[in-house]
């Protein structure tokens, strides 16, 4: 556990560091401020509560923006090392490399909450002085924790990249690419899908099922679903996706993406060679 412990704070303090993260960081935080006063705007011709207004747009937010961040501190945490060699001085000490996978994802994981709470936090101070009266607060509160996993989810994700090629130039354009599947590819696929099937097959509940494949949708549909609130500014997306099976089946597949690649990228990095 100490070596675990160690490597965690090493990566911690390395993202924190990182120009590109720290910039994403702020970018975040930016937009969120943004959507806090521009996003809640309607709210007051429409009769829908400011807070859950603001959380709808920030979960948007999350989709886009978080995945990118989480998968920029981790596609070259493994590979990076190789082609720098500080990955066989690392192995020389008395540290296994199942705790080098764990440690590296503890440390971007606590690094990249830290950015997500800071930025949702700033933003939710603001929405305490434009909303103080709200019943939402909780739909916030879950959306700030539900962020964090999130970034968990993908750090994972980026680990495994990680752990696939041999090249850091490589690595990028993967993670690139998994996060144009994941956030942009895979919906318009469906949607595609679902126009073209004109509800013959994937009717609301496989619709709903299969956007349990995706971490990104599964958060979405988390975030949108549990409070009566959010899911009246959601509109129709919102509505569809009510119930307590939806919110344990996002739970379901946040948990199953978050333990899965962090088991892959064990077993890739175990099976490397140096």
């Amino acid at each position: 556990m100490k070596a675990i412990a160690i490597l965690a704070s090493k990566e911690f303090c390395d993202g924190i560091r990182n120009r590109w993260f720290l910039g994403a960081a702020g970018a975040l935080m930016i937009f969120a401020l943004g959507l806090t006063f521009v996003g809640s705007a309607p709210s007051g011709s429409v009769g829908v509560d400011r807070l859950a207004v603001t959380t709808v747009s920030l979960t948007s937010l999350a989709v886009f923006l978080l995945p990118l961040m989480a998968l920029l501190l981790s596609y070259d945490a493994l590979v990076g090392e190789i082609e720098r060699g500080t990955m066989s001085l690392l192995l020389t000490y008395p540290v296994a490399r199942w705790q080098v996978v764990v440690g590296k994802f503890i440390g971007q994981t606590f690094g990249l909450g830290a950015a997500t709470i800071t930025g949702f936090g700033v933003a939710g101070l603001f929405l305490l002085w434009l909303a103080p009266d709200s019943a939402n607060w909780h739909g916030y509160l879950l959306l700030v924790g539900s962020s964090v996993w999130l970034g968990a989810v993908f750090v994972a994700i980026g680990l495994v990249i990680s752990g696939l090629p041999q090249q850091r130039g490589a690595a990028a354009a993967l993670a690139f690419i998994v996060w144009l599947v994941f956030v942009v590819m895979y919906d318009m696929a469906l949607l595609g899908g679902l126009v073209a099937d004109q509800a013959a097959i994937i009717g609301p509940s496989v619709f709903n099922f299969l956007l349990l494949f995706n971490p990104a949708d599964a958060f979405r549909m988390f975030n949108l679903a549990g409070v009566e609130d959010i899911r009246a500014a959601a509109g129709l997306l919102g509505a569809d996706m009510a119930g307590g099976l939806a919110l344990s089946g996002a739970l379901m597949s946040l948990f199953f993406w978050t333990t899965l690649p962090l088991g892959l990228a064990v077993f890739i990095f175990h099976r490397k060679s140096l």
